[in-house]
């Protein structure tokens, strides 16, 4: 079995996974929700102290599963290197106590194998990215071979979601919470502009589209129920219509057979709805994850290290470090090496 441990941001977590069957045995994740909203957002040294508390709490109630370790994964790019720190040293303890190898996960590359959870892979793949932290188009050869079709090029969609939540005065994260609002609002009430709409870049933006909304909420005489939910559902409509639009002008002249979304955001049921038509209309399958896997997860970081595993892709203890920002570098194809 493969012992995993992601502390990228503010979600505690560890799982086991068995390397012969990909069965998932064991998964717990402590979340820091609470915690971090009376901030409007996370605060890394306050998360980095959560870490130390929930961490061991989990690892205590994997005993039973040491004497079957074949090695230990853990998260250690991109995040908040305070965070990221926490779960390392546990990894690094582990593999020295129980004298088992290491290996160092791309939490991005992780989110792409949440969609394998227990599953066998299925590439090539077509695959957006979205989450608090990036905006991201892929396409996906193999485990290896990772191209990036378009970036953002400012704010991230989710980033984008607990900006105009955290305008509008709503709890963080606000993500779902706008979209719950969205439901009961006109999407067409206001008319907010789809960024780059003129520009011939292939790419995402959503600071523009953030300080409209942010406009919108200052003209407001009163700001009611109504308000906010209409507010929420013309900015939802937007947002994603701009998602979809860059999509399809990156595969106008492209067929897809398989499209994946990924990313704590990819759980907005509206974009999936939306990347749904779009798959219909290029006649490609849409493939998403569990509910319970699309944010910050140690079983997506298990299911990846399987592959790291079966190639022996380990680190030394020495070499692997908390790396705040993804370490991308560009071979000369232009593949991503994560």
């Amino acid at each position: 079995m493969i012992l995993s441990i992601e502390s990228s941001c503010d979600d505690s977590s560890i799982a086991v996974t068995k390397i012969a069957t990909k069965e998932l045995v064991f998964h717990k994740k402590i979340s820091q929700d609470l915690e971090h909203s009376v901030y409007g957002g996370v605060v890394p040294e306050l998360a980095a102290r959560l870490h130390a508390l929930a961490l061991p709490k989990i690892l205590e109630e994997t005993k039973d599963y040491f004497g079957e370790l074949k090695a230990v994964a853990v998260t250690n790019e991109p995040g908040l290197s305070v965070t990221l720190v926490e779960g390392i040293s546990m990894a690094k303890a582990l593999s020295i106590s129980l004298n088992i190898p290491i290996i160092a996960i791309n939490h991005l590359k992780g989110h792409i194998y949440s969609l394998f959870i227990e599953k066998q892979e299925c590439f090539p793949m077509d695959i957006l990215l979205v989450s608090g932290g990036h905006t991201q188009l892929l396409h996906v050869e193999s485990f290896d071979k990772i191209s990036l079709l378009a970036n953002t090029m400012d704010d991230s969609f989710g980033e984008s979601f607990d900006k105009v939540g955290k305008m509008l005065g709503l709890p963080y994260p606000a993500g779902s919470i706008i979209e719950q609002y969205a439901k009961k609002g006109d999407e067409k009430r206001f008319e907010f502009t789809i960024p780059l709409q003129r520009s011939k870049t292939l790419a995402f933006s959503y600071s523009g589209l953030k300080n409209q909304v942010r406009l919108c909420i200052a003209e407001q005489e009163n700001l009611d129920e109504q308000t906010i939910c209409d507010i929420c559902a013309s900015f939802q409509r937007v947002a994603v219509a701009h998602l979809i639009r860059q999509i399809k002008k990156a595969y106008k002249d492209i067929s897809v057979k398989d499209f994946g979304v990924v990313g704590g955001a990819s759980a907005n049921l509206y974009l999936r709805s939306q990347l749904e038509e779009f798959c219909t209309s290029k006649k490609a399958t849409l493939h998403v994850a569990k509910m319970e896997f699309c944010s910050d997860n140690a079983a997506m970081i298990g299911r990846c290290a399987l592959e790291a595993y079966g190639r022996g892709q380990f680190s030394s203890i020495e070499e692997i470090q908390p790396r705040g920002s993804s370490k991308i570098v560009l071979s000369k194809n232009y593949n991503l090496l994560f």
